[in-house]
C-alpha cells in the first residue's frame, strides 16, 4: 500500500502548527558497528556523493566502509560524553529552548520536534510525532545556515519522501538558508566578542566551513558564496581589517579538489609564516560536533602549533546560546507568518 494508515484518526480534531528542526545526525554509539551503519546511510545519499551509483556502491562497500568506521569511531570516542553524542545533546537542548520560547510567545499552539537526516531520531520518526499531534501546517527548519545541495536539499528530499506516503498533506514551508540573517550574523559576532573579552584578540581569525567538492560549486551550488558572505558580514560587524581574517574549508575526503583554501593547510602555512596567535570559528555548524570538537579543536590545533604557532583557540558554535535561540524564534515567526498560530506577528517583514 502506498499510503500509511492513520489508525484512530478522528475528523474534527484541533489542528496545530509543527516546526521540524533538522540537523545532519550522529551514530548511536562511538563504536565501529554503529559508525559503519551511520556512514552507510550518509554516504549512500546521492546528494552527498555525486558519482554513478554502481561505481560508488563498489567503492563504498569494497573500501570505505571497511576502513573508515574504525578510524571514525576512535574520533567519536574522543568527543563522546556521558549523555551521548555532542551534536545530539546540543540539538535536544536547542529543541527544548525553541519550544519554550514559542510556548511563552504563543501558548501551546506550536509543536516542535527534532529529526536527524541520518541516524536517530529519523525524519520519519519526527514527522510521525507531528502527525500524531494533527499538525496541519508544517515549517521545516534545517539547521544549516548556508544552503548546499549536500545538506539542505538532502533534508528536503527526506521530508518530501516521507510526506509522499501521507494521505492528508499539511501545508508546507521550508527555510532554505539563513546565512545573512541579521540576527544570525549578530549572534556569531557577539559570540566572538564575548570570547575575546575573556581571551584577548588574536593576530588572525579563521572562519572554517565544512567543504564540498569544487565541482559541486561549479555546477551551481551557492554554498561557497554563502560562506563568504557570512564571514564578510561578521568581519564587518567586528570592524576587522582584511588582513586579520580569512575563510577556509575543512573535512575534505577523496582525491577530488574541494573548495579552497583548506583549513589544515592554512593553519600550517600561518605557523610557518610566523603567525603566533589564531582563533578559529566554524559558523556553518549550528552545534558542536565531531568536526568542530575533534577536527578543529584538536587535530588542527596540533598542525598550527607544530608549524610554529604559539596560541590556538577554538570559539565554540552558537549551540543553545540565548541569542541563537532568539534567532530561530525570529525565523519561525517570519516564515510562519499568516498562519493562525502566529497571532500578533506582523505580516510586513
Amino acid at each position: 500500500m502506498r499510503y500509511k494508515n492513520m489508525p484512530g484518526f478522528e475528523h474534527g480534531r484541533p489542528e496545530t502548527l509543527g516546526v521540524l528542526m533538522l540537523n545532519l545526525g550522529t551514530p548511536d554509539a562511538p563504536t565501529p558497528t554503529a559508525v559503519r551503519r551511520y556512514l552507510s546511510q550518509f554516504l549512500q545519499d546521492p546528494r552527498v556523493v555525486e558519482l554513478p551509483r554502481p561505481v560508488w556502491w563498489l567503492l563504498l562497500h569494497g573500501i570505505v566502509l571497511r576502513v573508515r568506521p574504525s578510524r571514525s569511531a576512535r574520533a567519536y570516542q574522543a568527543v563522546w560524553t556521558e549523555r551521548g553524542s555532542p551534536l545530539l545533546t546540543v540539538a535536544q537542548r536547542q529543541t527544548r529552548g525553541l519550544r519554550a520560547l514559542l510556548d511563552a510567545r504563543f501558548g501551546k499552539g506550536v509543536r516542535v520536534e527534532l529529526g536527524m537526516r541520518y541516524g536517530k531520531p529519523s525524519v520519519p520518526e519526527a514527522l510521525a510525532r507531528l502527525k500524531e499531534a494533527n499538525v496541519r501546517r508544517l515549517l521545516v527548519l534545517p539547521l544549516y545556515p548556508q544552503y548546499s545541495g549536500t545538506t539542505t536539499a538532502s533534508v528536503f528530499d527526506a521530508v518530501t519522501d516521507e510526506l509522499s506516503t501521507w494521505r492528508w498533506l499539511p501545508e508546507l514551508r521550508f527555510i532554505n538558508q539563513y546565512h545573512d540573517e541579521p540576527s544570525y550574523i549578530d549572534a556569531v559576532a557577539q559570540s566572538i566578542r564575548s570570547f575575546w573579552d575573556e581571551h584577548g584578540e588574536p593576530e588572525r581569525l579563521l572562519f572554517s566551513f565544512h567543504g564540498i567538492p569544487k565541482r559541486y560549486f561549479m555546477a551551481g551550488d551557492p554554498y561557497h558564496c554563502h560562506c563568504h558572505k557570512t564571514a564578510r558580514m561578521v568581519a564587518d560587524q567586528l570592524k576587522l581589517p582584511e588582513d586579520r581574517w580569512l575563510v577556509s574549508f575543512q573535512s575534505r575526503v577523496g582525491r577530488d579538489e574541494w573548495l579552497q583554501p583548506y583549513t589544515d593547510e592554512t593553519l600550517k602555512l600561518w605557523g610557518v609564516d610566523g603567525v603566533k596567535t589564531v582563533h578559529v570559528i566554524a559558523p556553518g555548524f549550528s552545534a558542536d560536533c565531531l568536526e568542530t570538537l575533534e577536527e578543529i579543536d584538536v587535530e588542527n590545533r596540533e598542525y598550527f602549533l607544530e608549524a610554529g604557532g604559539e596560541d590556538y583557540r577554538y570559539i565554540p558554535c552558537l549551540n543553545d546560546d540565548p541569542r541563537h535561540l532568539e534567532m530561530m524564534l525570529g525565523l519561525v515567526e517570519r516564515h510562519a507568518c499568516g498562519w493562525p498560530e502566529m497571532t500578533g506577528v506582523a505580516e510586513d517583514w
